[in-house]
């Protein structure tokens, strides 16, 4: 079963808001078995929209259209509607009387105006769809064996219909294959490496099975996804060629997406043990602090972090001291790792990462090339530390430094664990 969505608003093509409606919808129809084919995004103009649906309706057996459902003029997509269905707008009382309860209950300083009573005018062929969380319904047609089901653009609003009205009805009126999405997580080689390494696994597997890289700083997510009828088949077949990537390169699979983030491994390690984490951020600028953090329960073993941006702030608060910078510039492996020590002590903690570099565009304190990154790890049983050359441009070289990080804190905490 193909979809395509249809996005209205001249706020989207001006790049005054994020699409995030599409986001939404593609995941709900996805988990349903169907699978989104396009997504197009166009003005709230007339011609444009009838070109738009007439094109959709050639691919798709859904079309899921949000936005230009407003009481304003400028929103005309019930109009345009009516003019693609040879339909006429009509009151409906229900959508009425939801109308008038909203501004009785949530507007008592602002009265119901004709114009937000227009809002219950729909097309006469539609099947209506109650919004519980605003006056535009959500309205089902279909021509020539295609479902066009229009939705208000606002994210809340939009939500509410596909959850509670819309998925179901799909559930209900279509018959849809099993579709299962299975991706690995790896951490600190390229894309292109891998796929050498995978090559002849990814050649061997069944036709059903696709395969897709899905790079970022630092990391390159391996997206499986099986498709058909039966659920069992599918599940079992996607999971067996998972794991066979384990012997070809288990040492960068740091788990899969959705079940637990290499901060929650990091995490279920310390707390295992018993020991606890620090970090001293200097041209990461405290993002490894930030990443640790957004997580839930991280305080049972994150100790804090010192962001010693600046030269006299590493010795000052991390203990570092000024002839070891003098000597070996303060982008080295001797600071770097002066840095993790003196982490692990301020905050008392069993582990601590450290980063110093120069993330560019100018070289700053030091005088190695923009781009190179130095990451210590201290541990119970020493001090690690390596160097990098994360090329540029500044975002690039701290996400790939945040990430090669984390990567070596797990590498360190395994081996320690054995």
């Amino acid at each position: 079963m193909i979809a395509e969505i249809i996005t209205i608003g001249d706020e989207i093509l001006i790049g005054q808001i994020v699409d995030t409606n599409s986001v939404f919808i593609s995941k709900a129809l996805n988990e349903i078995g169907v699978s989104v084919h396009q997504i197009t995004s166009i003005q709230d103009d007339k011609v444009h929209i009838l070109e738009a649906l007439e094109a959709a309706k050639q691919k798709a057996d859904v079309v899921l259209i949000t936005g230009g459902l407003g009481p304003t003029k400028d929103d005309i997509t019930k109009h345009t509607l009516c003019e693609y269905f040879d339909d006429q707008l009509i009151q409906n009382n229900e959508v009425l009387a939801h109308v008038e309860e909203l501004f009785r209950k949530f507007a008592t300083t602002s009265p119901i105006s004709n114009m937000n009573r227009m809002q219950a005018l729909v097309p006469s062929k539609a099947q209506i769809l109650h919004n519980e969380f605003g006056t535009a319904p959500g309205m089902w047609l279909e021509k020539d064996n295609t479902v066009f089901v229009s939705m208000p653009g606002v994210p809340y609003e939009m939500r509410g219909l596909m959850t509670n009205h819309i998925i179901p009805k799909l559930q209900e009126e279509f018959e849809r294959p099993f579709i299962y999405h299975k991706t690995i997580l790896t951490y600190g080689m390229g894309e292109s490496s891998i796929a050498m390494k995978i090559e002849d696994w990814e050649n061997n597997l069944p036709d059903f099975i696709k395969l897709a890289y899905l790079p970022n700083v630092g990391k390159v997510r391996l997206r499986l996804t099986g498709k058909g009828k039966d659920k069992k088949e599918i599940t079992e077949a996607v999971d067996s060629c998972a794991e066979k990537l384990y012997p070809i390169i288990g040492d960068i699979i740091n788990g899969v997406e959705g079940e637990s983030s290499i901060i929650t491994q990091i995490g279920d390690l310390l707390k295992d043990k018993g020991h606890t984490l620090a970090a001293a951020e200097s041209c990461t600028g405290g993002r490894i602090a930030a990443q640790i953090t957004a997580e839930s329960g991280v305080s049972a073993f994150f100790k804090g972090s010192a962001v010693t941006y600046a030269l006299q702030s590493k010795v000052d608060i991390l203990g570092v001291p000024k002839e070891l910078i003098d000597k070996h510039s303060v982008v080295s492996a001797e600071v770097v790792e002066a840095m993790a020590k003196g982490a692990a002590e301020v905050y008392h903690a069993d582990y601590a990462m450290a980063t110093t570099g120069n993330a560019g565009p100018s070289k700053g304190n030091s005088d190695v090339e923009v781009g190179t990154v130095f990451i210590g790890i201290a541990t119970p049983n020493g001090i690690i530390s390596q160097g990098f050359n994360f090329g540029q441009p500044r975002e690039k070289v701290v996400n790939k430094a945040v990430a090669k990080a984390f990567q070596m804190l797990l590498e360190e905490i395994l081996k320690n664990s054995k």
